[in-house]
């Protein structure tokens, strides 16, 4: 009897956990990526204790890393370039691995890429769902030669991220499933360090409706992210990005610290700059097709539990299979249900808390920075705060693929 058939569609996080759990299973997984290539090493994500029981049981944890430097010092600044010492991402209770989201996708690609098929510049055109299966056309372009071909698969799981082209053939378009945050991200590695702060150090510009976070690594160039709330999104794609951030940033004078990282990002080689959306759905999947990761939830970046939970739906995916075989439904119906009201949780915590710890929404918002800033610059007054920080974070500490 041969070995069912999964198509995999995207290699990232979600795709590459997928593929490593189901060939665990004895299943036969087929990744297609859009891209021509694998993807750079991209931008900074946390690893809290969900996702790190994860890789540990998947046997990558060690080989993700922490790029974590242990003198670090994250400072609150403000436009004139005055810093006070504050509490930085690293020192959040769950103490999250600071890495970036290639580290895990290297990891995770190490163990597949000599035991899965892996096809670039191809993406599905169309999903046909029977009983027996899925027949899925699939356009690609390699080498050269183009064209298109259908092939019969018993599973189909969707990894191709928040703008998902496998949830819009099989559950509809993106205006139905999508919840708009009203913000916007930007993205990039800086290239020079920030003026007035070791390579090693970070900070934190935040004003009511935008921030301005440099994330530092030990071994790496500091990650930038810039974010602001915004009334009209689309608007924010009528010019050039940079344009849309000094607007977003102005009217006022950036200052010297602002200055530099905004002219960074304008003459940045890579970056990222998109509006923040989670997905709203009443179901991740169909008797043969399933969504996995920001293709199902997009948590957002605010909740600091995308990358985990990539890796915990997709290890929960396959031990779910395991347990019925032969029962493609019922297995995805288990899943669901395991991980949804955790996912919930997650996304809730992505568009209040978290996203307020990011970008203060209101004035109470920075008193309350101002505050946990003063309460922090004292080690035995930043345990405190961080112990009654920690079941706020609970969640993000609960092993919700365990067998």
């Amino acid at each position: 009897m041969s070995a069912p058939r999964a198509l995999i569609v995207g290699m990232g996080i979600s795709g590459l956990a997928s593929a490593m759990r189901l060939r665990e299973i004895g299943w036969e997984p087929v990744i297609v990526e859009r891209a021509p290539e694998r993807r750079p090493a991209g931008y900074f994500v946390g690893l809290f204790e969900t996702g790190r029981a994860t890789a540990q049981r998947m046997g990558v944890l060690d080989a993700i890393g922490n790029r974590m430097h242990p003198s670090s010092i994250t400072y609150d600044i403000d436009r004139s370039g005055k810093k006070r010492p504050s509490m930085g991402y690293g020192d959040l209770p769950g103490d999250p691995r600071l890495i970036l989201r290639g580290d895990i996708e290297e990891a995770l690609y190490d163990q597949v890429v000599e035991r899965a098929e892996i096809r670039y510049g191809t993406s599905p055109v169309a999903i046909d769902e029977h009983c027996d299966g899925v027949d899925v056309t699939l356009r690609f372009s390699s080498g050269g030669s183009s064209g298109e071909t259908t092939e019969r698969f018993d599973l189909v799981v969707g990894a191709d991220g928040l703008r998902s082209t496998v949830r819009k053939l099989a559950f509809g378009p993106d205006e139905q499933n999508l919840r708009p945050l009203n913000h916007i991200i930007a993205a990039t590695i800086l290239k020079e360090p920030v003026p007035g702060l070791r390579a090693h150090d970070g900070m934190i510009l935040a004003e009511e409706g935008r921030a301005a976070w440099v994330f530092p690594f030990a071994d790496h160039a500091p990650g930038l992210l810039l974010t602001y709330r915004t009334d009209d999104e689309n608007a924010q794609f009528l010019q050039p990005p940079i344009e849309s951030l000094r607007q977003a940033f102005g009217p006022g004078a950036p200052g010297p610290i602002l200055g530099n990282l905004l002219d960074q990002f304008a003459g940045a080689d890579d970056s990222l700059f998109d509006s923040v959306h989670q997905v709203d759905m009443p179901t991740w999947h169909t008797d043969r097709v399933v969504l996995v990761g920001d293709s199902a939830w997009c948590l957002t970046l605010y909740s600091g539990m995308g990358a985990s939970m990539g890796m915990a739906g997709a290890d929960l995916l396959g031990t779910t299979l395991s347990r019925n075989p032969g029962n493609i439904g019922r297995a995805l119906r288990e899943w669901e249900q395991r991980i949804r009201p955790f996912a919930d949780v997650q996304q809730k915590s992505g568009r209040t808390a978290g996203l307020s710890m990011f970008v203060p929404q209101t004035r109470r918002d920075l008193t309350k920075r101002k505050v946990a800033g003063v309460v922090t610059r004292n080690q035995l007054t930043k345990r405190v705060t961080k112990s009654l920080l920690a079941t706020k974070f609970k969640e993000k500490s609960l092993d919700i693929a365990a067998p």
